[in-house]
Parts: C-alpha cells; structure tokens; sequence
C-alpha cells in the first residue's frame, strides 16, 4: 500500500525526495529534443518543481499529487507566474485521471512506492488511460542493482516493472539509471501507449 501519511512528511518536512532541484534524468530528457512542449501530467509532484520547470520551458502542465499540503505548497510558487501549470490533489489507484489527452506523463519514484503487483498495473493503467495514443510515459523507479542501503527509494526489480507496465503500454526503454542527488541505482523506464493492443505471446516454431 501507499506511504501511510504523505501529509505528515510534508508537516514534519521530512522530504528526501524533496531536493528543490529539476530531476537531472528528466532536464536531459527534455533537452535531448525527446518530447517537445505538449500537454503534461506530472504524477506525484510534490511541491511542483519538475512542472514548474517543465512550464518554463513551454510545456502545458498539470501536476498532480495525494497530499493536500504538497498541492498547496505547489500553488504557492505559482503566485506571481504567469506559466500554463496548475496543480491538484489526485489519488491515482482510487479516481479517474483529470483528462485523457496529455502527450506525456512523468513521475519520480511513484510508481515503485506501491508494493502489491495489482496496485502497479493499475497505475500503469491509469498512466494510459492519461495519455493519447503514442503519448510517452518517463517513470524512474527505485532499482534492485546496487549495494543495500538503509533508507532510500522502494527497491523494483525489471520483472515486476515489466509485468505491470507491458499489459498497458509499449515498454520503449528501460536501462539502469540512478537517483543522482541520493546516489542510488534506479530504472529509466520509457514506456508509449500502444495504438493497437499487445498481441499474445507464441510457441517457438508454429
């Protein structure tokens, strides 16, 4: 299941993943030339910095989070902005996403906080229904690679990435990374929604 209280980290303000920084993997994937300004759904923004940054740069953003005080934080740097970015309270496992039209969809370490493999298909389920057809979702998940560590990401490995994720979208990319401001391993895992479902798979030989 989800953390038990995302509110209460916010009110303690203990908020590792919290670093006030663009995320480094997502600031090259987007100067890279990968995805271009279009509609955003930032999935678990927290206090808005990657949207914020992503509407800086032209995009059209929505960032969504289930902590009330993240959302307000997130409002809060708004004031005085005039950039296409707002923000909202969304619980991703229990509501229908907040439109079907976004081009891309980001998250940083949501995905792998959920630790029952039905609650990451129905995200995954959730991250399609968001997106147009070949509409690209950008997720780094905590990885399974790298020594032990007592605090840190959720650790996933790519089977249970792949099992929750290939039901639902085209899986384009997925290579070790690393959460760089914590120094440790993730998955880049890049992922389209299909325009025609996946067909089964066959026998060898037939």
């Amino acid at each position: 299941m989800p953390h038990p209280s995302w509110n209460d980290s916010y009110a303690s303000g203990q908020l590792p993943w919290d670093t006030g920084q663009p995320e480094p993997l997502l600031v090259d994937f987007v100067t890279s030339g990968a995805v271009t300004p279009c509609p955003v759904l930032e999935i678990g923004a927290g206090t808005g910095t990657n949207a914020i940054w992503m509407a800086e740069r032209g995009f059209d953003v929505v960032g969504v989070d289930v902590s009330t005080l993240a959302v307000e934080r997130a409002q809060a740097k708004m004031a005085g902005h005039t950039l296409s970015c707002r923000f909202a309270e969304w619980d991703v496992l229990t509501k229908a996403p907040p439109d079907d039209s976004f081009q891309f969809v980001f998250d940083r370490g949501c995905f792998h906080v959920f630790d029952e493999p039905h609650e990451r298909q129905h995200f995954a389920a959730q991250v399609a229904a968001a997106l147009i057809p070949g509409g690209l979702w950008l997720s780094l998940i905590g990885s399974t690679e790298g020594p032990p560590h007592e605090v840190g990401p959720p650790r996933r490995s790519a089977r249970e990435v792949t099992l929750a994720i290939e039901a639902a979208l085209e899986i384009v990319e997925l290579r070790s990374a690393e959460f760089r401001d914590h120094n440790t391993k993730a998955w880049l895992c890049l992922s389209r929604r299909r325009k025609m479902s996946a067909q089964p798979s066959t026998a060898s030989g037939v």
